[in-house]
């Protein structure tokens, strides 16, 4: 059936991708695609006839007849590229639009929210686009965020490079034969964000940087926190991406559709060149190749190191990725540290009175320009009020003693940002991040002492199970429940009794089935994927494929030594270390780095520019050649034996603390009686 509200007119097709419908493909970058006129599931379910109704009263009460985000989208359309795929130097497919081409067919999916479903239409963008015409430029669709060209006297400044080497060689091919051949000279990197730096190596060589041919450009912290965010729990960090960023869903109206800011994550080499600029004051002015701009530094907004760009001679602002498409997480669902909600309303305050007052576009490292200065206040309010009005009513909410287990039920945006389409939230949702908000301020606890010390789920389901009268009657109920669409209340018992049955497969089957039907209703495809992606484990077990990578040789590179001791500390295991201690001087000569590293009550600590007058063991080891063992590509036993380290004192007290090293599998169960498999990753996306 042809929905009249989500139809984009010819001029924005011609914008957007015309694509062929997917054929069942996997990639080893975890593109898996299905049929989508069929589930890919075969104990997936349609949705349900509450299902159907609750989608069909949001296109009733959203506001659909408002255009302008489908005419901002296609403005400046030069060309798209005869592909769809960008495939990976391993051989894999790193990046595969033609994998959603369904959503092109102009059909209404109740498998969706149509609020979601108008989002994944937009970010269907696909090819080169200009925004100031002759100066600035985006190549969209080739990545989860754009990457911005802009014109200088002699050559390119790439904004943003992508999340892979070969999605970012590709835009720079693709937009050099469209506007002619122009060399790299600077790129600046907007954030410490994976997909906005890890592509570096796609648009220049490394020697140039060296050189100074080439400048990168970077805010301030900008290495701490790009190498850093990932690495102490990054392997539960990418676990949990396979639900907030469903990337072993196949791409189907039954599973993934969007991820809110793009379409997905390109799967090839993330890398990374060190910038040769900071960014250090709050506003710096720089001109780069005969362009002017300045620089905001947005610190402890969507990341930890963030800046904007004020270009005084076009009047563009660039927002990074403090205003896009979308309001934000405050919360990742993947796991991070909490954001900081009215920060980031005060810093798109200050450059909506600083810059948008003048500005004639609005450009972003994710989604679309804005152009037209009333438009660009419009939206730089909406989302500036967005942020304030989530931090300041939970807090309001908070202080008249509404919990953190009860704000997600009560908090709710006002109707005028309701019916504002860039205050709505795809990439955050009002659920997790009212909750977010309360555990920034006053933590995980709600102030009742019975969830203060709460039993494991574990421990705490059975006795509820035998109390509701055993898994018959709780199943009995559950499916009362579902067929009568209360999926939530569904839940709290369902999701009691699997934890205490964790091989009852039935009752694996009906939860799934419930959280397939709240996944179909969601706005947000971080909620989405997480129901459904939890739907498939429960009903399959956890799937095996490549998830999108955090490190690579570059980021181990970057990685401090302290930061590396640090995650041994936390590779070790306390209990194999019990009544174990020893001192151990740590050298690498090439860098003349020198640590104390001491195992005392179970713990492993480190510090930096110390060296013990006594130690148990000194090693000696280039930083060089420490890099492989970081890397797992070599053992330290391995660098001893070639000579690359050296060792003397009590050299059994290496074996000793490497036996007590925990390899962690990234195969752990979310759910119980999805079973443990052999998974390998570290590190995550946004």
């Amino acid at each position: 059936m042809a929905n009249k509200d989500l139809s984009v007119r010819s001029a924005v097709l011609t914008a957007l991708l015309t694509l062929s419908t997917p054929s069942l493909a996997a990639g080893g970058g975890g593109v898996i695609s299905a049929d989508p006129s069929k589930h890919f599931d075969t104990k997936g379910k349609e949705p349900s006839s509450f299902t159907q109704a609750r989608q069909q009263q949001q296109r009733n009460t959203l506001p659909l007849s408002d255009k302008r985000d489908f005419e901002e989208a296609s403005r400046g359309f030069i060309a798209a590229p005869k592909y769809k795929q960008i495939m990976a130097e391993a051989g894999n497919v790193a990046w595969d639009m033609g994998s959603y081409g369904w959503l092109l067919e102009d059909k209404q999916f109740d498998t969706m929210h149509p609020s979601l479903q108008r989002q994944a239409v937009l970010n269907m963008a696909y090819g080169l686009y200009e925004v100031v015409p002759g100066k600035i430029y985006q190549v969209r669709g080739f990545d989860l965020a754009n990457i911005s060209f802009i014109k200088g006297d002699t050559g390119w400044i790439v904004f943003d490079p992508l999340t892979a080497k070969e999605t970012a060689a590709a835009a720079l091919k693709f937009i050099n034969e469209q506007l002619g051949e122009r060399p790299v000279v600077a790129v600046v990197y907007s954030h410490s964000h994976g997909d906005h730096f890890g592509g570096v190596r796609g648009v220049v060589d490394e020697a140039d940087v060296k050189s100074g041919k080439v400048k990168i450009i970077a805010p301030v912290g900008f290495m701490d926190h790009a190498v850093s965010e990932n690495v102490y729990a990054g392997n539960a960090m990418t676990r949990r991406m396979f639900f907030q960023y469903g990337v072993l869903l196949p791409r189907s109206p039954y599973g993934h559709v969007d991820q809110s800011i793009g379409k997905n994550t390109a799967a090839g080499n993330l890398g990374l060149i060190p910038p040769t600029v900071v960014i250090k004051d709050d506003f710096e002015e720089m001109t780069v190749d005969g362009v002017k701009m300045v620089f905001q530094n947005t610190p402890g907004t969507e990341a930890p190191a963030e800046m904007n760009t004020w270009f005084p001679d076009w009047k563009a602002f660039w927002a990074a990725e403090n205003i896009t498409g979308t309001i934000h997480n405050i919360y990742t669902l993947r796991g991070a540290q909490v954001r900081d909600a009215l920060k980031w309303s005060k810093g798109i305050n200050e450059a909506l009175y600083l810059y948008g007052q003048d500005a004639d576009v609005m450009f972003a490292s994710h989604s679309w320009p804005r152009w037209g200065n009333e438009r660009i206040q419009e939206v730089m309010r909406a989302q500036r009020d967005a942020y304030g009005h989530l931090n300041n009513q939970v807090l309001h909410l908070a202080n008249q003693g509404v919990t953190i287990n009860e704000i997600h039920n009560m908090y709710k945006l006002p109707k005028s940002l309701e019916q504002n389409w860039a205050a709505h939230s795809y990439h955050g949702s009002e659920a997790h991040n009212s909750r977010a908000v309360i555990n920034r301020y006053l933590g995980y606890w709600d102030a009742n002492p019975a969830t203060l010390i709460p039993l494991s789920p574990k421990d705490s389901a059975p006795l509820y199970v035998e109390m509701m009268g055993g898994a018959d009657k709780i199943m009995a109920k559950g499916k009362q429940l579902y067929d009568q669409g209360e999926y939530l209340m569904a839940t709290e018992i369902l999701n009691k009794l699997v934890f205490a049955e964790p091989q009852n497969q039935a009752a694996k089957d009906l939860l799934a089935d419930v959280y397939e039907q709240i996944g179909y209703q969601k706005e947000s495809p971080s909620l989405r994927n997480s129901f459904l992606a939890a739907a498939y484990e429960l009903r399959n077990g956890i799937p095996k494929g490549a998830s999108p990578k955090g490190t690579g040789p570059d980021m181990i590179r970057a990685m401090g030594t302290d930061l590396w001791l640090d995650f041994l500390g936390i590779q070790l295991d306390a209990a194999k270390a019990e009544g174990k201690a020893f001192i151990i001087n740590f050298i690498t000569p090439d860098n003349g780095e020198k640590y104390v590293v001491e195992l005392s009550n179970s713990v492993l600590t480190n510090i930096k520019g110390q060296q013990a007058a006594k130690p148990d063991l000194t090693i000696a080891i280039n930083r060089s050649d420490l890099e492989p063992v970081m890397m797992g590509a070599a053992s330290f036993k391995d660098q001893v034996s070639s000579g690359k380290a050296k060792v003397t004192g009590n050299a059994k007290l290496l074996d000793e603390l490497m036996a007590m090293m925990v390899q962690f599998n990234m195969g752990f169960e979310l759910l119980p009686g999805t079973g443990g498999t052999t998974l390998t990753g570290n590190g995550a996306g946004k």
